[in-house]
């Protein structure tokens, strides 16, 4: 089965949590027209004026449980890239932290807009680091037509044909940024305590309503074949049936609010979004494994790797925290608090232990 989420975008510079559209957008790129828009539009930005990133600010940082590199020159550089969404600023601000607490001489590339951007800075070398979906690298820019459920697999994949790209993929993190459906919390035990995908099939038909993109909703890999992986079909009437007047197609933004309101007890979410946090949403459990695997993970120039083989240390004491528990409540603090992406970073890094401050 082969996922390709909805383009969701976030504003380059953030001014405010209302005015945001879509908290925790990841701008996965599928169609063709716009993944050559935003590499053109990079292009003329890199060539025009230099790259100049609207959130360049990170707070001084001192070593922690990361050490200042030994024997390291003082003016090591590092260059850090990130797209430019919630999730991808926070994470991109950690490596910058990171990188700054072990010495390095750190140019903050981050809230490049959108992921054949970054993927460009990289695959060219103009940037040594990033923080990378696995099943965006497989599906996006390698390629394939189906992803990998099983998450060590989809890692390993993409780490060996990335080899060939001069591009090394650290230990991948725990966190995995995928599609899933929440019901709201108060509902789970009118459903029958229900924690997996699989126990919709066990529901009157009454019962089985849904809140989903439209994207998703028509895509020939999204909603109906889900469906049908657990046994349900959409528009039947036998005892798997899911009539269309069950199904809400409903904006990205208002899925979440619809279905935390009861509109639906089923709502289509992405697994770190703040949004599920906020609004006290239960994730259910894919435990058919439809959806494919999209751990992030550090990504390196491994010229830079082999240069600075410490960086490996450095990135491989950070990725076992970063949970989905953990993403959804900083990029709820950014989303919803409307809080700087690196001050939410910084404060997450210090509290860890990985860094102090000055």
């Amino acid at each position: 089965m082969t996922r390709r989420p909805t383009t969701r975008t976030s504003p380059t510079t953030r001014t405010s949590a209302t005015a945001r559209p879509s908290p925790t957008a990841r701008t996965r790129t599928r169609r063709a027209l716009t993944a050559t828009v935003l590499a053109g539009v990079t292009t003329s930005l890199l060539a025009g004026c230099g790259l100049q990133p609207a959130a360049a600010f990170v707070p001084a940082a001192a070593p922690g449980s990361i050490e200042h590199v030994e024997g390291l020159p003082e003016d090591a550089p590092l260059t850090v890239t990130a797209k430019n969404f919630t999730e991808q600023l926070v994470l991109g601000k950690i490596a910058v932290l990171a990188a700054s607490a072990a010495g390095f001489d750190v140019t903050d590339e981050t809230n490049v807009p959108g992921s054949v951007a970054v993927r460009q800075l990289m695959t060219s070398h103009d940037a040594d680091m990033t923080y990378e979906y696995t099943g965006t690298a497989w599906l996006t820019f390698m390629g394939h037509k189906e992803g990998i459920p099983d998450k060590t697999e989809q890692w390993q994949a993409v780490k060996d044909e990335d080899a060939g790209n001069g591009l090394t993929w650290l230990k991948p993190a725990p966190m995995n940024n995928t599609y899933a459906f929440a019901v709201r919390k108060e509902a789970v035990g009118e459903l029958g305590d229900i924690t997996k995908l699989s126990q919709i099939a066990d529901l009157p038909v009454e019962d089985r309503t849904f809140c989903v993109e439209s994207e998703f909703n028509s895509r020939p890999d999204g909603f109906k074949p889900m469906l049908e992986q657990y046994g349900l079909t959409l528009g039947g009437s036998g005892d798997g049936g899911i009539p269309k007047g069950n199904v809400d197609i409903l904006d990205t933004g208002t899925v979440y609010t619809a279905t935390d309101r009861g509109t639906c007890n089923f709502g289509e979410v992405f697994t770190t979004d703040g949004r599920i946090k906020s609004l006290g949403l239960s994730v259910l459990e894919d435990d058919r494994g439809f959806f494919p695997a999209y751990n992030v993970a550090p990504v390196l120039s491994t010229a830079t790797l082999e240069r600075y083989p410490q960086l490996e240390g450095v990135f491989d004491q950070i990725s076992p925290k970063l949970t989905d528990a953990v993403l959804q409540e900083l990029n709820r603090q950014v989303d919803v608090e409307g809080r700087e992406p690196a001050d939410v970073a910084f404060e997450w890094m210090v509290k860890e232990g990985f860094i102090t401050k000055p």
